[in-house]
């Protein structure tokens, strides 16, 4: 038996078909069929059920998974031994994150880590939209969450907490002249992250703990924290972003804080594995990274 067959039959289950498979492994997907076939005769039991759109294991190809999967990984353990012991750090890297922490965050980290490891290859895609780690074939995600992320199946590992604020241009808070309370703010035209919604309000909690809810007037939505900064540094309205993010902004003096104070959310930033059994040594060089120096660039 060929442990290739293996292989593609674990990628199959674990993208939820041939089609999705195929696309991550860039094979066609008449051939990972015939594989997972020749598999399936070697064994002669059928371990796919397969119907014109649904790909699902049989009972006997769970209990076939789920030991495969664990050799799998043990020969990846394996090739982390021997890389180990000849100090060579090789690999692609495949990271998940949100386009604004691609453009302020890992914008300064990614050209070192590249520079200090000639042989790895880092893979980007940055989207403001969630995405399945195992599906998606994604070996770590940066994800910025309030609430303990819901799938316990993913490893976490809790890097920093950021600080949002409410900025404005300094021409825009002189019309509001000085602003002491948060409900002196309510109906401002808001720059919002996202896509707004029919009525958006700031959430609000000062250094005592006390909350305030303030309705804004949306008069700008964009999910790129850069556009939305210039449009504030234009005198547009308000905008809610983290601090680390308008630090240019605020040393330049085209930003001031709105409402000096008050914060407006303190998210948690977190990164998301599949596992850590049998990570290659790119991936775990890569995470290490990320635990020393995105802390310090959030800051």
């Amino acid at each position: 038996m060929d442990l290739n067959d293996a292989f593609y039959f674990v990628q199959v289950v674990e993208k939820g078909g041939f089609s999705a498979a195929a696309r991550f492994l860039n094979i066609p997907k008449s051939r990972l069929s015939r594989r997972v076939k020749e598999l399936e005769d070697d064994l002669g039991v059928r371990l796919l059920q397969r119907t014109s759109r649904v790909v699902t294991a049989t009972e006997v190809g769970e209990e076939y998974y789920r030991h495969a999967q664990e050799a799998l990984a043990r020969f990846e353990m394996a090739e982390t031994a021997v890389r180990r012991k000849t100090n060579t750090v090789a690999g692609t890297v495949t990271v998940s994150c949100s386009v604004g922490m691609a453009q302020f965050g890992l914008d300064q980290i990614l050209p070192k880590f590249l520079q200090d490891n000639p042989g790895v290859t880092v893979v980007q895609r940055a989207s403001n939209q969630m995405e399945d780690l195992i599906k998606d074939g994604i070996d770590v995600a940066i994800r910025g969450h309030m609430d303990t992320l819901p799938d316990s199946s993913l490893i976490q590992v809790r890097l920093a907490r950021l600080e949002w604020h409410l900025f404005a241009s300094p021409d825009y808070l002189a019309t509001l002249g000085s602003v002491q309370d948060p409900a002196e703010l309510a109906n401002q035209p808001a720059m919002v992250l996202g896509r707004p919604r029919d009525s958006h309000q700031w959430l609000l909690t000062d250094e005592t703990g006390q909350s305030a809810s303030v309705p804004c007037s949306v008069r700008f939505a964009s999910d790129d924290m850069s556009t939305l900064k210039n449009a504030a540094a234009a005198s547009l309205g308000i905008v809610a972003l983290p601090s680390y993010v308008c630090k240019p902004e605020i040393e330049a003096g085209t930003l001031e804080r709105a409402l000096p104070g008050w914060t407006a959310g303190t998210p948690q930033i977190s990164i998301l594995m599949p596992s850590k059994r049998g990570m290659l040594p790119a991936v775990e060089e890569f995470v290490e990274c990320l635990k020393q120096d995105l802390p310090t660039v959030l800051e």
